[in-house]
């Protein structure tokens, strides 16, 4: 189909970015499609159990949730080391526990569920859901699976809670439980296993499952300059480093010398404390084999690290037009204004100067603009793979990300304009700046 018009780079970024969180319903999802679409740039697929492989050129892993992502130049330096975009996967959730479903003395089929992250619970209400995520089968094999709308989490009319506009309480084991069917003896294990192509639930031995808004993004505003979608954080992130990626393999670009990294972890949103999480070993993994690989023994893997470094790509806040007094009075990032360099006190987020300055030169290559976020000090702040990263493998980080409003709701805001601008400055990086 010829468009009447010709999309902006903005536009065209965001319409890209739109088919990946569509594609993308779960961590499992998200990491596969990001193999896919290294594996069709290029990119060699490395399994795990195999020996390693550091020739020049692009390879990736996948690990459950996880994907990681390597390109070897073919002069390596002596005194290279790892440029690496960290990322994560996994989003606030409603992962199915494993009873999977429950009758109510009225009738209603529920969906038993657990919350996964810090979600805005009341953004989860009167939403359709899908259920995603991975099937373990008898055989060994994993399906990733995912179905339409199929539950949905009802709020209570207001004329049974008067007080509900002047304060809503929800207790997350009894208010926070899907309706998927009612007089019925359907069984929801058995409709999910048919979406995956499966023959029933039998097949099945064991899933991780969550429930996602069924709802796909899309624009609106002025010009369509704002974005809005589920899981935005932090698949913003996770895009952006894809799409540079995938730029450096069209141009052959990707020369700074260094050994490019780009680590999306899983279980970001519950602490990072998993194998493929950033407090687990998958990324120390990656470094040290391709460093092995590459021939370096010893000390020269401990330089390799030393002359490396991250830029942790994670969602940021913008100033909230309705709750201006919850910001910094003097640091006010605002959307569409470009990426934001993310600085905290007490290093919950890991920038320091060196970081930032390395930051400002990504950008000033890329031309794009940055702002800078501090949290209010009478509000605490969050934290990322930052902080997780360097601790563990001692490598200079620098905290960065886009600026959203309505963080961890089921529906979070964006603006096309820093999408893509986050992209160039990560391609920046990797290119040496």
């Amino acid at each position: 189909m010829t468009l009447p018009f010709e999309l902006s780079a903005p536009q065209s970024h965001a319409v890209d970015y739109q088919h990946f969180i569509l594609d993308s319903p779960s961590p499992f999802h998200a990491a596969d499609l990001v193999a896919q679409r290294l594996v069709d740039a290029g990119f060699s697929l490395q399994d795990e159990a195999d020996p390693w492989d550091a020739s020049p050129g692009g390879h990736v892993m996948v690990r459950a949730g996880a994907v990681a992502a390597w390109v070897v130049p073919d002069g390596l330096a002596a005194d290279a080391g790892f440029r690496v975009v960290g990322a994560h996967t996994d989003s606030p959730a409603l992962q199915i526990k494993p009873s999977v479903q429950s009758a109510g003395p009225d009738g209603f089929g529920q969906v038993d569920v657990e919350i996964y992250g810090g979600m805005i619970q009341n953004s989860w209400l009167d939403r359709e859901l899908a259920a995603a995520g991975r099937l373990m089968t008898a055989d060994g094999r994993q399906v990733l699976v995912r179905t339409g709308a199929i539950a949905r989490i009802p709020q209570l009319a207001i004329h049974l809670d008067r007080s509900v506009n002047e304060s809503l309480s929800l207790d997350p084991q009894r208010h926070m439980h899907p309706v998927w069917t009612v007089d019925s003896e359907a069984d929801l294990l058995d409709l999910i296993a048919t979406a995956a192509g499966l023959s029933g639930r039998d097949e099945i031995v064991s899933h991780d499952l969550i429930l996602t808004p069924a709802q796909g993004p899309g624009t609106f505003g002025e010009g369509g300059r704002f974005f809005a979608s589920s899981r935005q954080d932090n698949l913003s992130s996770v895009h952006a480093g894809l799409r540079a990626l995938e730029r450096l393999a069209e141009t052959g670009t990707a020369g700074s010398g260094d050994v490019l990294v780009f680590m999306c972890f899983d279980h970001e949103e519950i602490g990072s404390a998993t194998r493929t999480g950033a407090a687990g070993p998958i990324l120390e993994t990656v470094l040290r084999r391709t460093a092995g690989a590459l021939g370096r023994r010893g000390d020269e893997v401990e330089r390799m690290l030393a002359a490396s470094s991250c830029v942790s790509a994670d969602a940021a806040h913008s100033v909230h037009p309705n709750y201006a007094d919850r910001h910094d009075p003097a640091v006010r990032p605002v959307l569409g204004r470009g990426p934001v360099l993310k600085i905290n006190a007490n290093q919950r987020y890991a920038t320091d100067a060196e970081g930032a300055a390395l930051w400002r030169r990504a950008c000033d290559r890329a031309g794009v603009d940055s702002q800078v976020f501090v949290s209010n000090n009478a509000m605490p702040c969050g934290s990322t793979i930052g902080p997780i990263t360097a601790t563990r493998l001692g490598l200079l980080t620098v905290d960065v990300g886009v600026g959203l409003l309505s963080m961890h709701s089921a529906r979070e805001m964006s603006h096309v304009d820093d999408l893509l601008a986050l992209s160039q400055a990560l391609e920046a990086y990797w290119s040496g700046a």
